[in-house]
C-alpha cells in the first residue's frame, strides 16, 4: 500500500535522546488491561512470545488543524507516517518473530478506530487514556494543548520483559524497518 504523504524531514527538529527511555530495557510490563481498537482487553505484560509496541503522541484527523506549535515540537509530527510504515511492514514483522503488534497512545478509543479505519491497519492501536500504563512504566512524555501525551519510541517485549528500546524515533517512516532489521538480526534460539 502507498501513501500520498510526504514529509520533508529535514525542515523539522530532530529529537535527542534525554534518557527518558534508558530504564526500559530489561524491565517486566505491568498487567494492566489496555483498551484496544479490536474491542478487546489487552494484557500485555502477559503475552507470550514477542510483541512490537510503538507509542506515537497524537493522530489528528484529517478535517482538523495540526495542534498549535505542532511542527516545533522536536519528534512529535508523522504519527500516520509511523503507522503507515508499520502497516507496510507488519507480514514482515510478524515472518521475522513478532507475534503482537500494537500501536500505543494515550488517546481516545474512538479517535484511534478511525485512524485504524482510515489508514487501514492491520493491527490493533491501544488506549493508555488514564495515563496508568505510561506511569506505571514511567515512559517519557511531554505536554501541549492541555494533553499529556507519549513521546515517540519502539519496545520490543518477549514474554512480558522489554528486550530493546527504540529511543528517540527519528524519522518516524523509517521506525518499522529499523525494527525489521533488529528482529531479523535478534531471532530467538
Amino acid at each position: 500500500m502507498t501513501d500520498t504523504i510526504v514529509i520533508d524531514w529535514s525542515a523539522l527538529p530532530v529529537p535527542i535522546d534525554d534518557g527518558a527511555a534508558s530504564h526500559l530495557e530489561g524491565t517486566r510490563l505491568p498487567d494492566f488491561a489496555l483498551t484496544s481498537t479490536s474491542g478487546e482487553a489487552v494484557h500485555l505484560g502477559s503475552l507470550a512470545g514477542r510483541t512490537v509496541i510503538y507509542a506515537y503522541p497524537w493522530k489528528k484527523q484529517p478535517d482538523e488543524p495540526l495542534l498549535e506549535g505542532w511542527l516545533a515540537i522536536p519528534g512529535a509530527p508523522g504519527c500516520t507516517p509511523q503507522s503507515c510504515a508499520f502497516r507496510d511492514h507488519a507480514d514482515e514483522l510478524r515472518e521475522a518473530g513478532a507475534a503482537y503488534l500494537f500501536g500505543l497512545s494515550t488517546q481516545h478509543p474512538a479517535r484511534q478506530r478511525e485512524a485504524v479505519d482510515r489508514l487501514h491497519l492491520s493491527f490493533p492501536l491501544l488506549s493508555d487514556l488514564n495515563l496508568r500504563f505510561t506511569e506505571a512504566l514511567s515512559l517519557p512524555t511531554f505536554e501541549t494543548a492541555g494533553m499529556k501525551l507519549l513521546k515517540r519510541l519502539t519496545m520490543i517485549v518477549s514474554h512480558g520483559v522489554v528486550e530493546k528500546v527504540f529511543y528517540p524515533v527519528f524519522p518516524p517512516d523509517r521506525n518499522a524497518a529499523d525494527v525489521l532489521a533488529w528482529l531479523r538480526a535478534h531471532r530467538p534460539d
